[in-house]
């Protein structure tokens, strides 16, 4: 269960069942920009069934006696659905690609060329279809009103629970892995701190959004004495027109991609963070990364941690808006489809948890 989380939104849970397979979960990756069309690599538009990205890519390195190295794709996709994504390879290898790649849980769309391979990162974003079941009409209508809301004014951008494992404690062990300072041995170890990493930015962005909706919802004196902040500071961070309140040294990007800044002008970045320009970001501690400074320092430092320096670190968006909305609803199977974008990166269970106001996991006993 993510224990962590908290709702930027605070109407009434709705009531859905939610559960990520081929049959009910679809994703297709957005690619950066448009391949050239010529050149030494073989470009892939493939479609897979019940197969993780490293799964696929085990199975494209056997059948063209590549390294799994020499095999290019821009994000990870769920084992437990069905993606589109794309994939380059050396441009010699599509003969003994099409010799032996013969499962029928990956099937190639298009082919194209392209001057360089595809590396990590190099994606706008993912295309989702999510089908609900057990919502009566009601809710159905609630939630496409709630997520066409959530288009305008953008939702916290967490860490799905997906990233934490099976028992939601990878992050534990990816800790410890940090604080040992050894170097790190292997894909498995990278995944459990990079877990930990992401635990603090939840917690993190979950302290920043409960101060964000003191403030939105309380009247000044009132959050004032909550938060422990001066009546003053309060007042001005009220004046703010969006939900997350921007404070002093706050690192923020242009969106959805660009350069990082520190918030001098408060009001003045606030304006521009409402019309969508830029976004605040969250800190994933590591070697090199950026420190937010003055008043949104000390909001961060709780949840940095400086002996984790074996990943580099980075800085990721802590509000994002969902494109594309539409939803369809069928009256007499009690199903609704939900379809949208989010940018690289994002979760769409995070998404579809901030509209229904409960963990899609589940609870453990």
């Amino acid at each position: 269960m993510n224990h962590i989380k908290t709702y930027a939104y605070d109407h009434t849970p709705l009531h859905f069942d939610f559960k990520q397979t081929i049959e009910r979960f679809f994703v297709e990756e957005i690619p950066l920009y448009a391949f050239t069309g010529s050149g030494n690599y073989l470009v892939l538009k493939i479609k897979k069934t019940d197969m993780s990205t490293h799964k696929l890519l085990t199975v494209l390195a056997k059948a063209t006696e590549l390294q799994e190295r020499d095999i290019g794709y821009a994000g990870l996709k769920d084992k437990s659905a069905t993606t589109i994504q794309y994939i380059s390879i050396p441009k010699q290898a599509e003969k003994l690609l099409n010799k032996n790649l013969t499962t029928q849980r990956v099937e190639i769309l298009e082919r194209t060329y392209n001057k360089a391979p595809i590396k990590i990162g190099h994606l706008k974003g993912n295309r989702f279809s999510v089908i609900l079941y057990h919502i009566n009409e009601k809710d159905a209508k609630f939630f496409n009103t709630t997520a066409k809301m959530m288009q305008t004014k953008g939702i916290p951008n967490y860490y799905g629970y997906q990233r934490f494992g099976e028992d939601s404690q990878s992050y534990l062990q990816g800790k410890e892995i940090a604080h040992s300072g050894k170097r790190l041995k292997g894909s498995r170890e990278k995944l459990l701190v990079s877990a930990y990493q992401s635990h603090l930015f939840n917690k993190w962005l979950g302290s920043r959004v409960k101060l964000s909706a003191i403030i939105g919802r309380e009247k000044i004196d009132s959050a004032a004495r909550k938060l422990k902040y001066p009546a003053e500071l309060v007042k001005v961070l009220a004046q703010q027109p969006q939900f997350f309140k921007l404070f002093f040294g706050d690192v923020v990007m242009p969106y959805p991609y660009g350069k990082t800044s520190f918030v001098k002008d408060m009001m003045q970045s606030a304006r521009v963070f409402q019309e969508k320009k830029i976004s605040p970001t969250g800190l994933l501690c590591g070697a090199n990364a950026l420190r937010a400074q003055n008043d949104a320092y000390h909001l961060e430092e709780p949840f940095d941690d400086t002996e984790l320096s074996s990943l580099k670190g980075d800085r990721r968006f802590a509000w994002i808006w969902p494109k594309e909305v539409e939803t369809a609803y069928e009256k007499e199977t009690k199903t609704l489809q939900a379809d949208f974008y989010l940018p690289k990166g994002s979760y769409a269970t995070t998404f579809l948890e901030e509209i229904g106001k409960f963990s899609l996991k589940g609870r453990k006993e």
